[in-house]
């Protein structure tokens, strides 16, 4: 065994070009499903760290895995199959003050029961309990995620018990969560855990107490024996009962389960689609890697041939021949299965620490583990064995005499389409659709930029923040809102500037039944509308350069004094009123009875995805409907680094300790484009390697062909044929092959319009720019690969190789 690592070894070594290509052919393969693998792992197989995770189950109400806290706790003590039950809710930045600079951070509300329920033990100090909530505001406790104490209190142990005031409320330091433990949602990493019960100290409001504010997370562990199903029949014949109870709240609620970590179905079914199509396009990736180095090395054996048929001319036995080359190819694959998993590694911590959305505690921890390794070294194998069998035939059918005699193996059926020639095309027909694919995402990507969200981003500085965690409420908070809105307005070279308190297309933002006028049953089943929310300032419209349709903006006069007046737009006009001219001067309904005038219509946008149906949206004045969230929008042609360094300081002039972020709207729409961009990369990064093992691939067939015919070639050079001629018979099925595989990968690329639309906003394939790129590309491809073994075509001397034969 020893000798055939050292022959190995020695003839690798001899042969420096086809080694580093075999090995970064492999790596390519082997690192792509190493991350695909990794990333698969931590979001779809094991998404939530917790004991016993395979009996957790996230509750959805109707399709989506929101609640209200008076629910989760009617089904917390009223279920038959649930060991228990918690609850969870990701709060928006809060004001975090220990003493020294204030700073803002993400927490977690969660119920008493949050920790004991899931298992979890603290790292430092204890958690809450349930037993220590005994009403509003009688748990001031804060538990620390190990992240956030290792990073905002440098490790120190002694933080149990220090005190910290969260939106100006005092709390005490009670312990800190483990390392691994982040929460019950993968993508959010939480800064701190509070108790449910602190959050209208929290926030300024109770919520606990409304049955329609549905935004916290129930997640389940089942009892022993009990199935999903069970469960499920369980809580549905529970909602039978809250139905029945509170029908304007719940009125034909369903209830179905899902697995925790992916905010239940809205992004575990997307998620798993997606991941398994990347594994599946990684694994063609692989077996298209083979494909090449089988393709190499059938070429090499050609090219060795003499050597071997002297081999076993003198008596060697074909077994130990084919030995050998197994061992050469294991050797390859192990070293590929090394250097692919080391980028891998490197490409998985990068992905870690990445935090696509800025200022917002998203990302996925993705750190490989044994698993991933063992995924590595099996493939690497797998991989090894597979294309070492490629020469397998070549060599247990070689003529030893015929060799020597003619100086190369037997060109008997070059001209038949081999096993290899088909493989070769199918690896160049999925370079195609991956080519196609990313030229597709990109392309979208940047029309995304430039399309009608009903708003337009560009030129447009935003400023945020949360007045009530700077103390702010009440009247006190409406003054200072109003302060804000002037001092935006009068900043040199502000053309426009208004208030909203949530951004459309952002991580934040609600919505409410509407319902006709002269309804007066509000419960679920006779809403007209599900309508989103909004509460803005006169200027909003024109800073935020959305048209109005019909009727007027609204003005400082709709105040609390003045009855009740809303902006729509046209979906909601035509939705619940038949039209735009008919809305104009109608009333609605809302929040249970609360009555509207319809005073202005507005042009239809985007408000949660890109990709959305039209939804109907209404929104009202920030002094009629009150919210101590605060985004200003300021349209300018100024500079953006002078416009943001004005804005901060105008309002840190009426506040200087509060906390504002300042940034392009732009920039703010990471979380709509967040689908968007994983896709463009993740496929983008895909067509790359597809391309570099397209090129591999014809170059392997093409330098094949070119040694398996040189005697040919040469004989037709010294018979005068012309050069167009002889690259013609050399290279003439490579170029066949790469017609035939990038017109079915072009195909099948534009077969992908509609997964592609669910992912990238005006996914196009049938653009030009896109088929005739993929196009250009493949063809930029073939003349690539082919270019080497087309001068080796035409560099053959038919003197010299007549008196060498």
């Amino acid at each position: 065994m020893m000798t055939d690592l050292r022959v190995a070894f020695r003839k690798l070594w001899k042969s420096p070009g086809f080694t580093v290509t075999a090995i970064v052919t492999l790596a390519l393969g082997i690192g792509a499903n190493a991350v695909v693998f990794s990333v698969l792992n931590a979001v779809v197989l094991r998404p939530v760290k917790v004991p016993n995770a395979q009996n957790l189950y996230e509750v959805q109400r109707f399709q989506y895995p929101s609640h209200s806290y008076p629910d989760y706790v009617d089904m917390r003590d009223r279920n038959r199959t649930f060991e228990s039950m918690v609850m969870s809710q990701i709060m928006g930045p809060v004001g975090v003050d220990t003493g020294g600079s204030p700073s803002t951070a993400w927490p977690y509300l969660a119920s008493g029961n949050y920790f004991d329920a899931l298992g979890i033990q603290p790292y430092l100090g204890r958690f809450y309990h349930a037993n220590d909530e005994k009403g509003t505001g009688s748990a001031p406790y804060v538990v620390l995620s190990y992240a956030y104490w290792h990073g905002h209190f440098h490790g120190d142990a002694g933080v149990v018990g220090r005190m910290v005031q969260i939106n100006k409320h005092q709390m005490t330091i009670i312990g800190v969560a483990p390392p691994d433990f982040r929460g019950t949602e993968l993508f959010f990493a939480p800064a701190m855990w509070i108790p449910m019960v602190e959050q209208p100290m929290i926030e300024g409001y109770d919520a606990l107490n409304q049955r329609g504010n549905h935004n916290g997370f129930v997640v389940g562990r089942l009892k022993p024996g009990v199935t999903a199903r069970q469960a499920t029949e369980d809580l549905n014949t529970l909602g039978a009962w809250l139905s029945k109870t509170y029908p304007a709240d719940d009125d034909g609620v369903k209830f179905t389960l899902a697995r925790p970590g992916l905010i239940g179905d809205m992004l575990g079914g997307p998620a798993r689609a997606f991941m398994a199509g990347l594994m599946l396009l990684a694994g063609l990736i692989l077996l298209a890697a083979c494909a090449n180095l089988g393709s190499l090395f059938a070429a090499r054996a050609a090219d060795q041939a003499k050597e071997t048929a002297l081999r076993l001319a003198l008596g060697s036995r074909r077994g130990l021949i084919l030995r050998q080359l197994l061992t050469e190819a294991v050797m390859v694959s192990l070293a590929g299965g090394a250097l692919g998993l080391a980028g891998g590694v490197v490409v998985l911590r990068f992905l870690s620490t990445w935090q696509p959305i800025p200022d917002t505690p998203i990302n996925v921890p993705v750190n490989p583990d044994a698993g991933t390794y063992i995924v590595a070294l099996v493939l690497a194998l797998a991989s090894g064995l597979l294309f070492g069998m490629v020469p397998v035939r070549q060599v247990l059918r070689a003529d030893p005499w015929q060799v020597i005699r003619t100086g190369a193996a037997s060109v008997r059926g070059l001209r038949r389409f081999t096993l290899r020639d088909v493989l070769l095309a199918v690896q160049i027909a999925i370079c195609a659709v991956l080519v196609t694919s990313s030229l597709v995402a990109v392309r979208g990507l940047a029309r995304s930029m430039h399309s009608n969200f009903g708003f337009v981003p560009q030129n447009v500085m935003l400023a945020g923040t949360e007045l009530h965690m700077s103390g702010y409420a009440d009247d006190r908070e409406l003054q200072m809102q109003q302060r804000m809105l002037e001092a935006a307005e009068n900043i040199p070279g502000a053309t426009a500037a208004g208030y909203v308190d949530h951004l459309p297309l952002g991580l934040e933002g609600g919505d409410s039944f509407v319902y006709a006028d002269s309804t007066t049953d509000y419960r679920p089943t006779n809403v007209a509308a599900d309508a989103m929310d909004y509460h803005i300032s006169r200027g909003y419209i024109q800073a935020a350069g959305t048209t109005l349709l019909a009727g007027r903006d609204l003005r400082m006069q709709d105040d609390a004094k003045a009855p009740k007046v809303a902006l729509v737009n046209r979906q909601f006009a035509v939705k619940v009123f038949g039209s735009v001219s008919k809305a104009i001067g109608g009333h609605f309904k809302f929040n249970g009875g609360q009555r509207a005038e319809v005073v202005g219509v507005v042009e239809n946008g985007k408000y949660r995805t890109l990709t959305e149906e039209q939804q109907p949206a209404m929104f009202f004045s920030f002094l009629q409907e009150r919210s101590s969230n605060t985004w200003l929008l300021v349209r300018s042609n100024r500079d953006p680094q002078e416009i943001s360094t004005a804005l901060e300081k105008a309002l840190h002039g009426l506040d200087s300790a509060m906390p504002i972020v300042v940034r392009p709207w732009t920039q703010a729409m990471g979380s709509a484009l967040f689908a968007a961009r994983v896709a463009s990369v993740a496929l983008g990064v895909l067509g790359l390697l597809g391309a570099m093992l397209a090129v591999t691939g014809i170059f392997g067939m093409a330098s094949y062909t070119v040694s398996k015919r040189l005697r040919e070639l040469g004989i037709r050079m010294a018979l005068g044929a012309r050069r167009k001629q002889v690259l013609r018979t050399a290279l003439g099925r490579a170029f066949i092959l790469l017609s035939v595989g990038s017109v079915a990968g072009l195909v099948l690329g534009l077969l992908a319009t509609k997964v592609l639309s669910f992912i990238v906003y005006q996914a196009a394939p049938n653009d030009p720019v896109v088929l005739g790129g993929v196009v250009f590309t493949m063809l930029m491809l073939g003349l690539v690969a082919a270019w080497i073994p087309a001068q080796k075509a035409l560099a053959v001397n038919p003197v010299k190789l007549m008196r060498e034969e």
